[in-house]
């Protein structure tokens, strides 16, 4: 049945990529009309979660920053389709970086990148990254998809482009392995996930609410002696990004313990303030705010 919805809907998939910008844009208007005005898609998620983050914020605000959000969701989905067909050339045009010399950096010092995502304003177009000429292979860490076939075209995307997708599960052995190959590496992971039991045992604050956090960026960090980068995107105009590389620690197993979370979780509160639209609201992170904290969990 998985297979028989993917190759339903796979070919509308790929009309929608080869359309001009001008007329793909359109389409995101109207999926934004059905998504926001008609299936009200997580509306009351994203209401809640708007009003938990932003109390000083009115009812009028809180709208604004709704409508504008559910816009840009439309458009970073569909901008995922447009990487079915995207070229090269394109991509680098409309997702740019601004320092690579911070890679150029770390590459001298002959060790993988732990790159530190947030779900903010574009993730779907940072495959870009390979085509900058690395001497580091870039992978991407994800949650494996429910259906094979869109799980495989995700997959596929990212190769042409020479990027790689490694399985969260996976994601251990397979840099161990890189680093027994000597295989250098920059690692992509959205670290701002939401941990599934509330029974995690770092709590800390995240936009004003104290709530359990991941820290396994940081914990693979040390493990591997990788450099640790916060990505800084930022959207110009729409279908168009500028990202830029932060620097959070070159030597990681020199930090405090959780220093490196809770500065990448800095980073990614100031963008979120900057411009709450363009964070993912419909993702659930404040699910377990107010949830009994471990006894033996670490509180910062």
């Amino acid at each position: 049945m998985q297979a028989v919805v993917f190759w339903l809907i796979y070919p509308l998939l790929w009309l929608i990529s080869i359309l001009p910008f001008w007329l793909f844009y359109r389409v995101s208007d109207v999926v934004y009309f059905i998504v926001y005005h008609l299936v009200g898609y997580r509306k009351k998620t994203v209401t809640h979660n708007l009003k938990l983050v932003f109390p000083e914020k009115s009812s009028e605000e809180i709208i604004k920053i709704r409508k504008k959000f559910y816009a840009h969701m439309c458009d970073m989905f569909l901008e995922m389709v447009k990487s079915i067909s995207i070229s090269e050339e394109e991509l680098k045009k409309r997702f740019v970086f601004t320092n690579l010399e911070e890679l150029r950096r770390i590459e001298k010092l002959d060790k993988s990148i732990m790159l530190m995502c947030g779900h903010y304003a574009s993730f779907e177009w940072l495959f870009a990254l390979q085509l900058n000429n690395l001497n580091h292979k870039a992978y991407g860490i994800y949650k494996k998809i429910r259906n094979p076939g869109f799980d495989k075209l995700i997959n596929d995307i990212r190769r042409r482009f020479g990027a790689e997708l490694i399985q969260n599960s996976k994601s251990t052995l397979r840099i161990a392995h890189n680093q027994k190959e000597g295989i250098r590496g920059v690692y992509a992971m959205i670290a701002d996930q939401s941990p599934k039991s509330p029974n995690y045992k770092f709590w800390t604050d995240f936009m004003g609410k104290k709530v359990p956090f991941y820290i396994g960026s940081e914990r693979m960090a040390k493990e591997f002696d990788m450099a640790v980068i916060y990505l800084h995107v930022d959207k110009v105009k729409r279908g168009y990004y500028k990202a830029s590389l932060i620097n959070i620690a070159d030597n990681p197993t020199e930090t405090e313990n959780n220093q490196i979370t809770l500065d990448y979780i800095q980073h990614l509160e100031k963008q979120i303030r900057e411009k709450p639209e363009l964070y993912l609201w419909t993702h659930k992170r404040w699910k377990h705010l107010g949830k009994e904290i471990p006894k033996n969990a670490i509180v910062r």
